[in-house]
């Protein structure tokens, strides 16, 4: 399979890297450090990237950042930031990408655990995985040619920061 993977300097974009060529799938890997680059938060950035790389078989996103801080010092400008860098971002690649995708093919979003469960600090991060976990079980059914969309959630990985414990 040609997979595009978006994000794949990241913590969790190197891990599935290495899965993805372990098994053998021809994977193109973008960030913002690769030809073309790629800034999440760019519709015509999405767009040059989408056209270099042409017709695939899968995208996979893992990108997307929110503030970590507690809920008493985040203001506006961190949750916008958040939602437009990890939910619109992520959303943009499957509004653009579907028309590079073949049939049958499939996307898949990256959120994490903390739209389910309390962390001190991430109150913005859960807001945009939540997001993005709502928009794929609402856009899953009406995809056009057989193409799939999932939203994964990876668990706390090897090279995560632990978290704070709740005071």
């Amino acid at each position: 399979m040609k997979i595009l993977l978006v994000g794949a300097g990241g913590h969790v974009g190197r891990i599935a890297l290495a899965e993805l060529e372990a098994r053998n799938h021809h994977v193109v890997a973008a960030s913002r450090s690769t030809q073309p680059g790629v800034d999440n938060s760019d519709p015509e950035s999405i767009a040059v990237l989408l056209e270099a790389v042409g017709r695939i078989d899968a995208i996979v996103v893992a990108v997307g950042s929110a503030a970590f801080k507690p809920v008493t010092e985040l203001t506006r400008e961190d949750y916008t930031s958040a939602f437009v860098s990890k939910a619109l971002g992520q959303v943009e690649f499957v509004t653009q990408g579907l028309d590079y995708l073949n049939d049958g093919g499939s996307i898949t979003l990256t959120t994490g655990v903390l739209s389910r469960e309390p962390v001190p600090t991430a109150a913005a991060a859960a807001l945009v995985n939540g997001a993005v976990e709502s928009f794929v079980s609402s856009a899953a059914p009406e995809l056009p040619r057989g193409i799939r969309i999932n939203a994964v959630s990876p668990n706390v990985l090897a090279n995560s920061p632990p978290p704070l414990p709740f005071k």
